[in-house]
């Protein structure tokens, strides 16, 4: 094995997504050959001591590749760590995979919206998915107060401006209608920090309910499956995990054959 960034061999390693990584390097707690090391040096495996806060990374110790699918409950955070102590998404996960597996969310939902999102320790695929030169549709259920027109709708998929740059085209359509609310289907190639929100607060009808339903063709009900229980994760699927691949042009995967669904 070849030198490489010290971010990216502790991404492969599962130990921490490789932005994760680079915080963790500039805190300094990575030390290679006993020496704290500073954001862009690299290191082989093979033949250096790499450690995180002083224990050893060992090439034996490459976890296999893990790749989830999560039904997100409402009032659980997106993230590893939570200073408040909130409910976190790897608390949902079973026991074996909650901890030294290095499996982080691509990705963010809101502490109050719902619905798909990816877990993995595959570093590198984080990394690129979450790269905005790799953009993924999401298709969203929105729930809004009131009942938007159609020159509203409109506005909404051409795109509006916000903090200062306008958000690409959506597609937007009504799924449902009722007294006071109205169900949007919302899908966006693109994932700003709490986008939808943001943009039917300034349209003048805010969101009620957020529920994600599908990561491109990766969906939480699969056609002739039951929908995944909130709450529940199940592995993604050969045919979905290439996809993901595929994605960001990326040629080699060890694709893990697990079909066993995880009830939480």
């Amino acid at each position: 094995m070849s030198d490489e960034r010290l971010q990216k061999i502790l991404a492969q390693w599962g130990i921490a997504s490789r932005r994760l990584a680079e915080q963790m390097i500039v805190a300094g707690r990575v030390r290679v050959n006993g020496k704290i090391v500073r954001l862009g040096e690299k290191a082989n495996p093979d033949r250096d001591l790499i450690q995180v806060d002083g224990v050893p990374v060992k090439p034996t110790d490459r976890p296999a590749k893990v790749y989830l699918l999560l039904n997100k409950p409402a009032g659980v955070v997106s993230t590893c760590s939570d200073p408040r102590a909130r409910s976190k998404v790897l608390d949902l996960l079973p026991p074996q995979l909650r901890s030294g597996q290095g499996i982080h969310p691509v990705g963010r939902l809101d502490a109050d919206s719902t619905g798909a999102l990816l877990l993995t320790n595959d570093g590198k695929l984080t990394f690129c998915l979450t790269h905005p030169r790799h953009s993924i549709a999401k298709t969203y259920q929105v729930w809004v107060r009131g009942d938007p027109p159609e020159r509203i709708l409109q506005t909404w998929r051409q795109g509006i401006i916000l903090s200062g740059r306008k958000t690409l085209p959506a597609k937007v359509k009504v799924i449902d209608r009722a007294l006071d609310e109205t169900l949007l289907e919302v899908i966006l190639s693109e994932g700003r920090n709490r986008q939808i929100r943001r943009t039917a607060e300034l349209l003048g009808y805010p969101v009620v309910r957020l529920h994600r339903t599908a990561i491109g063709p990766i969906q939480l009900q699969r056609p002739g499956s039951p929908i995944l229980p909130p709450g529940c994760c199940r592995p993604l699927e050969d045919a979905e995990i290439i996809y993901l691949w595929n994605l960001v042009n990326l040629t080699s995967i060890s694709v893990p054959v697990n079909s066993q669904e995880h009830s939480i």
